[in-house]
């Protein structure tokens, strides 16, 4: 997702960190989904008896506290209200205390994320925090959100400082701040992961694997041996992954999954992706796989998860985007892809973008109530350790155990599906990553490799642009229903290239897609000018 997710998604994402506890179900259904569109309108607090009421006068000495919705992504299953109740009790033990102010927890699948939250703010359900997941642009410009600059100086000193003004600068627009990037590992790199025992089983020597074209011997040689079985699964809907290979590419804040014009390389010029010789390149790949049998035919519209699809035993690998070592990110992934021995190999470069540090980060809804508590709780979860373990693990003894070295496990028996509560998956998501308690196993290697790779991947010319599309909300729906429309079926190549990328442009063109191209290229030279 991402990422993203390019994964976060990736992609989030993240989902994949070693130092997450491992599962052996579905967990990740996507990083960096959807674009969020947000319909918002004001609604009322619940105080602390359960009463529909006003709360922006509680105070702490009155008996009554402010009280915070925390609206967040999960990768994991969605705990019975009773489980997810002594979580939240045990937070509002510290909020309580700490900042006057009681939370109530909100956790929603990743695949639904995006329309739950958005079809809440529409029916008028509080929801003061949420994340942008891959959509930071659209987010500021349907003026979803509050605008942070003061209430970060007030309430946030800490988690200002901790982030750091390079990475807001990442989440801000005409100088005002509008989200809090989660600090996490952000480099994402395109990585093929693959069955390990299947590949020793047939001799594949995957070192020589460096890029998507090279991933095409290893897919022939797997269907041969095995022609019943699909190679390549998608890495979520609609994509089978080519598009988190993509050489040095800026999305310029737009949807990893729905780019609206990008840069390449170290050129500032904005350019249309689609008419590329990269984008048609890949489309062409995406339908030899597919017409050699290479892939899921129905990749364009399956929810069916990467994960899910290789514990089935019927794939043999998938492509996406992580931010952690190769090891790392296949043993976190093993326990998820039925338990299977797997592998991960790069096959491209890590690459920082704006996009990469905001696809991620915290909002406000601009119609909350409660701006300073909203603020004063997002501040401890990046600061506060035990809120933010309580966040991912859940409750100490009853869903993980801390061993004597420091790192967390599953109490005997227990698994990610069967303990009452986790976000374990979230771990990237979530606040400060490197406040999270290390997993059983964790290499301690890993987290200065993470750090290096954020401070030595290659970054855009264009790192702390982001594109303001106020005035074209009209073009921007129009074109994004267009590639909804066409895009799947060319990247997962179900749609013949040779003859779906030249109707797919002509009808981004008469959806306005040039307005688009032309006010990012005018945003960005009028960016570029400032430096």
């Amino acid at each position: 997702m991402n990422e993203v997710e390019r994964e976060v998604i990736l992609i989030l994402s993240k989902k994949e960190r070693v130092k997450c506890m491992r599962n052996k179900k579905r967990m990740i259904a996507a990083l960096l989904t959807a674009a969020m569109v947000f319909g918002i309108t004001g609604c009322g607090a619940k105080s602390s008896s359960g009463e529909a009421g006003s709360t922006e006068n509680a105070s702490k000495d009155s008996g009554t506290y402010d009280q915070v919705v925390y609206a967040y992504s999960t990768f994991n299953n969605i705990p019975s209200e009773k489980d997810l109740g002594e979580v939240e009790e045990a937070i509002n033990k510290i909020t309580r205390e700490k900042i006057g102010t009681e939370v109530t927890l909100k956790p929603i699948a990743i695949a639904d994320y995006s329309s739950k939250v958005s079809l809440a703010l529409q029916g008028g359900e509080k929801i003061d925090v949420f994340q942008s997941l891959g959509d930071f642009n659209n987010c500021v410009a349907q003026d979803m959100t509050y605008d942070l600059t003061d209430l970060l100086e007030k309430e946030g000193k800490a988690t200002k400082e901790l982030v750091g003004d390079q990475w807001l600068a990442a989440c801000s627009t005409d100088g005002k701040i509008y989200g809090v990037p989660t600090m996490k590992p952000v480099a994402l790199t395109p990585m093929f992961v693959y069955r390990q025992d299947l590949a020793d089983e047939l001799g594949i020597d995957i070192s020589g694997v460096n890029s998507p074209e090279d991933v095409t011997a290893v897919l022939k040689q797997v269907k041969e041996a095995y022609p019943d079985m699909t190679p390549l699964a998608p890495v979520q809907q609609g994509t089978i992954g080519l598009n988190l290979t993509f050489e040095k590419t800026d999305y310029l804040t737009d949807d990893y999954y729905k780019p609206i014009g990008v840069l390449q390389g170290d050129n500032t010029d904005v350019i249309d992706l689609y008419s590329s010789e990269e984008f048609k390149n890949a489309a062409k790949l995406a339908r030899t796989w597919y017409d050699e049998g290479l892939v899921m035919k129905d990749a364009a519209t399956t929810t069916s998860t990467s994960q899910e699809c290789l514990a089935s035993g019927n794939y043999f690998g998938f492509i996406a985007a992580y931010s952690y070592p190769e090891a790392d990110t296949a043993a976190n992934l093993q326990s998820q892809c039925g338990g299977y021995e797997l592998g991960a190999k790069m096959i491209g470069d890590s690459y920082l973008s704006t996009g990469d540090i905001n696809a991620v980060s915290w909002m406000i809804a601009s119609t909350t109530d409660v701006p300073e508590a909203a603020m004063k709780f997002l501040d401890l979860t990046y600061t506060d350790e035990d809120v933010i373990n309580l966040l991912i693990y859940g409750i100490e003894g009853r869903d993980y155990v801390k061993n004597d070295d420091g790192t967390v496990s599953y109490p005997e028996g227990e698994d990610a599906t069967t303990v009452p509560y986790t976000a374990q998956l979230s771990c990237g998501t979530l606040g400060n990553f490197f406040k999270m308690f290390p997993m059983e196993g964790t290499d301690p290697a890993s987290i200065e490799w993470e750090l290096e790779q954020n401070k030595t991947a290659k970054t855009s010319p264009a790192m702390g642009f982001t594109f303001d599309s106020k005035k074209l909300k009209t073009q921007y729906t129009a074109v994004g229903n267009v590639i909804s429309q066409y895009l799947p079926g060319l990247l997962c190549g179900s749609l013949d290239p040779d003859t779906g990328i030249e109707k797919f442009v002509n009808a981004l063109n008469d959806a306005g897609y040039q307005d688009i191209l032309a006010a990012k290229q005018e945003q960005l030279d009028a960016w570029m000018a400032k430096k």
